[in-house]
């Protein structure tokens, strides 16, 4: 049985994991640090997704780490692109040695006797138990189920006779070629599988209840290219940065103040690629741009795929499963023998890890974010939650540059502990932190994730200027963070908001 105690103990060695260790053995010297893994690799979503074609559905330049630029010209990395990018990025900053693999994590506790957390963990490779405690708690989980994928209830489905498979789970001897395959889905995952298993099956059609934005990219950086040729390759890459995060901005303003004018752009752009117009009642949403996350595609692959008549969409529901592939409502049957349900993700929070406060369960649904990264009656714990509406890692970067000020604070003022109070009682039961989407994952997480109050701090920016703003400059103590010294108590009857109690 191992016990090991660290000052901060991050859950999770994926893409935020790793880029928050750096954050904290670069800003925090001195503190120890330990990272817990389930898998055996760096790389969380990366080393967990291998379906054909699976890619990053952001620009690499604004999803690489802001402290090691993304340096290839490829808009959209493949999967493998990016674990390798995480894996070498724990190496060069030596934060590779502070994983722990194979060990997950099933319990943690917050002991105010102690004021420390005690974890709760095992072994995967032998079963056995393992505890750890730390002064404070990061979770780098992200919000979905790595075990298990989202799965609804399909009619019939144990009559087909064919290969069903979810995205999530995909098994490494699966072959398609020259097989019929329906893909079950219209977000980012269906929009990559289609067209990469399109050259080698016999045909792969893409069956959606509703249409989504579909939008194209280039799939190689042009001008990134020229500036390197006359200017140093960090300074372009730097450039292409800026300039990505401003585009993303802009489209995503642009979406909220002129949702009908950017509505008929990316329709208008979708009706240039494909030689069909009929087809595009398969690409015109009900909803407006942004209501719900658009699906990038490069060099309009998914286009080309449809175009060439190996792809096709179906808009049509589910009637039921048979044994030779799927029936619809309107009547019309679509033959398979391979069926891919890439119908989502599972949300859950922590990755399954249980929270406890002095011995008491806590459900983190009925609570709060503070700034979008503490937890509302929550002490020592952050808890690193990307973007949605753009690049993942542009929020996770300037969240794990928080905490290490927040870290640094409490050392500087004499301090052991902080926890986010809601004194001025902010929460809107009503709506989760993803609440600005309207995606189905999204709706169905409104019963697992934290809410969201009325106003900003309690409130999500979904801002990346703004954040940077709050995150990084504005003063880290004010009337909702309560700090207590060491081996002191609290007591939320007598504390007082942004005091140092005695």
């Amino acid at each position: 049985m191992t016990n090991e105690h660290v000052d901060v103990l991050i859950i999770g060695a994926g893409l935020s994991g790793i880029g928050t260790a750096v954050h904290l053995s670069q800003e925090c010297p001195g503190k120890r640090i330990a990272i817990l893994e389930r898998r055996e690799r760096v790389g969380g979503t990366w080393d967990l997704f291998n379906y054909p074609g699976i890619r990053s559905d952001s620009d690499m330049f604004s999803f690489g780490y802001d402290f090691r630029p993304w340096n290839a010209l490829n808009t959209l990395a493949d999967g493998e692109s990016i674990r390798n990018y995480i894996g070498d990025t724990a190496r060069e900053y030596g934060v590779d040695k502070l994983i722990r693999f194979g060990i997950e994590t099933e319990q943690a506790q917050w002991c105010s006797e102690q004021q420390q957390w005690i974890i709760s963990a095992r072994d995967l490779s032998n079963g056995e138990p393992r505890h750890y405690s730390c002064d404070f708690l990061i979770s780098c989980t992200g919000y979905y189920d790595h075990k298990n994928g989202y799965l609804p209830d399909f009619p019939g489905v144990e009559r087909f006779q064919g290969r069903c498979i979810h995205p999530q789970h995909w098994p490494a001897d699966l072959d398609y070629k020259g097989k019929k395959v329906v893909v079950i889905g219209s977000g980012a995952t269906a929009v990559t599988v289609v067209p990469a298993m399109a050259d080698q099956a016999a045909h792969v059609t893409m069956l959606q209840r509703s249409p989504s934005y579909v939008m194209t990219v280039p799939a190689h950086d042009k001008i990134t290219e020229i500036l390197r040729r006359v200017m140093p390759e960090s300074w372009a890459n730097g450039m292409a940065r800026k300039r990505n995060i401003l585009i993303q901005r802009w489209l995503f303003k642009a979406a909220r103040r002129w949702p009908e004018r950017m509505r008929k752009h990316l329709l208008n752009q979708v009706a240039k690629q494909l030689d069909d117009p009929a087809q595009m009642k398969h690409f015109t949403p009900s909803y407006m741009p942004w209501d719900q996350r658009l699906c990038a595609v490069p060099d309009g692959d998914l286009f080309k795929a449809i175009n060439s008549g190996k792809a096709s969409v179906v808009t049509d529901q589910i009637d039921t499963f048979t044994e030779r592939g799927i029936k619809l409502a309107s009547g019309q049957e679509l033959d398979a023998d391979i069926i891919i349900t890439a119908t989502g993700l599972k949300v859950q929070l922590l990755g399954g890890t249980q929270l406890l406060i002095d011995g008491k369960p806590f459900d983190l649904q009925q609570q709060m974010t503070y700034k979008g990264v503490l937890l509302q009656n929550v002490p020592n714990m952050a808890w690193i939650f990307g973007y949605t509406n753009a690049p993942w890692t542009l929020k996770s970067d300037i969240a794990a540059r928080y905490v290490c000020r927040l870290i640094n604070h409490l050392r500087a003022i004499g301090m052991q502990v902080v926890t986010p109070r809601d004194y001025q009682g902010c929460t809107e039961q009503n709506a989760s932190v993803l609440g600005a989407l309207e995606s189905g994952y999204v709706q169905r997480a409104n019963t697992v994730l934290p809410r969201q109050g009325q106003v900003a701090p309690w409130r999500l920016l979904n801002s990346y200027e703004d954040d940077r703003q709050m995150l990084l400059n504005e003063s880290l103590e004010d009337d909702i963070l309560e700090f207590l010294p060491r081996n002191a108590q609290s007591d939320n009857s007598n504390a007082r908001p942004g005091t140092r109690a005695a």
